[in-house]
């Protein structure tokens, strides 16, 4: 269901990354429910095919392509796929797992390079082929990249903060040299979303203490959020920033002090 009962994207072409699961499952059930369609890449192929009949049964349009962006020539097959229709949209949430035992000390060049070159590599040179595409085409696109509150903040997972930490800076030099051809880059930022590379329990975490909202949050809050960001009618004049969707998390400092 559209979130406003009026569909956002109407009639445009969504390119989704991650799109087998978690936050960026939801981002292509989101878009698909505010009329996108949708062409949505994973390296998970049961999970990407799963998403992929989820929406079409709904009435949606989806088509999938297995893709590994962790592989050097990864965005090249993604590219090849959807470059004669460009999208009007493109969410980068492909990343690896994380491991929690992936310390400074422990992690492994294979690991490392995975993370940089989905998150990072991958992300910056798919979005500049989309970006050129947009540009030729005279598309009022925009470009949306899911960041983490580590890309300021240390997590003791080396890889996943650099990883992120440069995405931010993609957004601005995107957005930036975009702007003038209308075109929008921005990020969004969650916070404690279990799923994926995180998860816990309530009594290990205590979210009452550490979130000001007193939950966890779920990948649905995040792609909620990025629909306005998405939307030109609601966000049109925003680029260059990145929104954080995280209960307040970032308020705390991450040290569990004792009372």
């Amino acid at each position: 269901m559209a979130i406003l009962g009026v569909k956002l994207f109407n009639g445009e072409h969504a390119l989704v990354t991650g799109a087998a699961s978690n936050i960026g499952r939801s981002m292509a059930t989101r878009l698909a429910a505010e009329g996108a369609r949708l062409t949505l890449t994973d390296v998970e192929p049961s999970g990407l095919a799963a998403v992929t009949d989820e929406i079409n049964a709904a009435g949606g349009q989806a088509v999938s392509l297995v893709a590994d962006l962790s592989d050097t020539q990864g965005w090249r097959a993604v590219w090849e796929d959807v470059g004669a229709t460009p999208p009007d949209i493109f969410v980068h949430s492909a990343c690896p797992k994380r491991q929690e035992t992936d310390l400074a000390s422990q992690v492994s060049e294979a690991t490392f390079d995975a993370m940089l070159n989905t998150n990072l590599r991958s992300g910056f040179l798919l979005g500049r082929e989309v970006a050129k595409a947009m540009g030729e085409q005279k598309i009022a696109g925009r470009l949306l990249y899911l960041t983490s509150l580590h890309a300021t903040e240390p997590r003791n997972l080396p890889h996943y903060s650099a990883a992120k930490a440069g995405l931010t800076m993609v957004i601005k030099e995107l957005a930036r040299e975009l702007g003038p051809e209308g075109i929008r880059v921005n990020g969004i930022a969650p916070g404690a979303i279990p799923g994926g590379g995180f998860a816990t329990s309530d009594e290990m975490f205590q979210p009452k203490r550490k979130i000001p909202m007193g939950r966890f949050g779920t990948a649905d809050d995040i792609a909620r959020a990025a629909m306005a960001l998405l939307s030109n009618d609601f966000m049109g004049y925003v680029t260059g920033t990145t929104l954080i969707v995280d209960g307040g998390l970032q308020l705390f400092n991450w040290i569990d002090f004792p009372d």
